[in-house]
């Protein structure tokens, strides 16, 4: 609960911070402040020595793997923010109103991670998508943000409208918004067939998918991340898909069992098709920005895994698939933000004359390919593991490995252009304090890499 209401009352204060100072520094300064504030809040509440305590009915259930989650979320937005501060600065004449915007998203993240009932669901995804319509529309005078930002408002409502008649079917079956253990009959050890129960869990199904972007229902998802600014492309694509992602898993970890046998075949479907698209699509892309696009449906299809089964093994590997995955692209997006195109021709040359910038964006590209001695190594190991111990089958895993070596193909053709093309790289002039930032985001991977479970740890113990 310390999120929650920490989260909101520092949006409603960075909303009157734009009245007290004009100064971009200082805004992004206190939202700085402000994210560490949120961090120490979530840590306080762990460690059960500070709460903020609210009857919320039992539709709110905080336990140790939600407040974990909040606070690597956290972490991950104070360094999203922390690279990307003055680049924010730079879009819009109030830089505090996007900090406010934040904190408002990371109120719905903390409502993502911890809800247990079907109308906090609901709520905490509104909490969360109304303010990322603004922030993919925020540059007004360009009108392929304008129209990113309808078109993620017209996808987004209507898949808001499929999850809120998923959610009305099953309280026609139930009676209840709770999410409770379906009971199984000890007999044929499958759950009693309700057709009701069964088309809501469809449609929550459904519209989950539109949010995290899986195919076949990512369509929106390339024109949204082409058109929004850059650096805020970055925060959707990391800090907001997790968010989703903890939300999907939070409501299916029970309820798959009331799909029977149903189940692994639509989400192999949804797998498949989502590995397929992102991979295949991205081969052929010409800007970097939209390949990276098609990118994050293609580590979308990854992040599924953790749907087959209800183990430890499972959270371990998309908590660890979603630092690591969130790291690459929040490097990938710093260094793209500073460039004067999205080609790839304006990479040619780079290393000759950023030797440093081009080496911690190739350590980003490994670390989304799944190279040894990177976070996303262990990341794609250990959510295939989860996926052979949920007994998913080989073939998934063999189809798993063939689309992760694609995704080799079009991320090493950036690096390429880096190293093997020779020209003068498209890009704008960098200070040696932004280098320093993206060094420290590589060395993180690479501690990732190395120590997959020093982030356990703090979990554990």
């Amino acid at each position: 609960m310390n999120a929650i209401i920490v989260s909101t009352l520092l949006g409603v204060i960075m909303m009157f911070v734009s009245w007290m100072t004009t100064s971009t520094r200082i805004q992004k300064n206190i939202g700085l402040v402000g994210m560490l504030l949120l961090i120490a809040a979530n840590f306080l509440q762990q460690k059960g020595w500070w709460v903020i305590n609210f009857d919320t009915k039992g539709m709110l259930a905080f336990n140790q793997i939600g407040l974990f989650a909040n606070m690597l979320l956290f972490i991950l937005t104070f360094l999203y923010v922390w690279i990307n501060g003055d680049e924010i600065g730079k879009i819009g004449n109030h830089t505090a109103d996007f900090f406010a915007i934040f904190f408002f998203i990371l109120c719905g993240v903390s409502i993502l991670t911890s809800f247990d009932n079907l109308l906090m669901l609901f709520i905490g995804i509104e909490i969360l998508s109304i303010p990322l319509y603004i922030l993919t529309g925020s540059d007004k005078k360009n009108l392929l943000s304008n129209e990113a930002s309808l078109k993620y408002f017209l996808m987004g409502s209507f898949s808001t409208g499929v999850l809120l008649l998923g959610i009305t079917l099953i309280y026609g079956a139930t009676g209840s918004f709770h999410l409770a253990m379906p009971i199984v009959n000890p007999k044929t050890h499958l759950v009693n067939e309700n057709f009701l129960m069964s088309a809501g869990l469809i449609l929550l199904f459904v519209s989950m998918n539109f949010k995290v972007s899986a195919a076949p229902f990512h369509f929106w998802t390339p024109d949204v991340y082409d058109g929004a600014p850059t650096v805020f492309t970055s925060f959707m694509a990391t800090i907001v898909k997790a968010a989703g992602f903890i939300a999907f898993i939070r409501v299916f970890e029970a309820q798959r069992i009331a799909l029977g046998y149903t189940w692994p075949i639509i989400l192999s479907f949804v797998i498949v098709a989502t590995l397929l698209v992102g991979n295949i699509t991205a081969v052929f892309q010409r800007s970097v920005k939209r390949m990276l696009a098609y990118s994050s449906i293609a580590q979308a299809g990854f992040m599924l895994f953790a749907l087959y089964g209800n183990s430890i093994f499972n959270t371990e590997a998309i908590l660890l698939y979603i630092v690591a995955y969130s790291l690459a692209t929040i490097g990938l997006f710093a260094v793209l933000v500073k460039m004067k195109d999205y080609s790839f021709d304006s990479y040619n040359g780079l290393a000759k004359k950023h030797p440093a910038l081009a080496f911690v964006t190739t350590l980003f590209l490994f670390s989304l390919a799944g190279i040894p001695l990177t976070a996303g190594f262990f990341a794609k190991y250990y959510m295939l593991n989860a996926l052979l111990t949920a007994g998913a089958g080989l073939w998934l895993l063999i189809v798993a490995i063939l689309f992760a070596a694609v995704s080799v193909f079009y991320y090493f053709r950036l690096i390429q252009a880096m190293y093997f093309i020779s020209g003068e790289p498209a890009i704008n002039e960098l200070d040696k304090t932004y280098e320093l930032k993206l060094w420290v985001i590589a060395v993180l991977i690479i501690i990732m890499g190395v120590f997959p479970g020093f982030m356990f740890n703090y979990l554990y113990f």
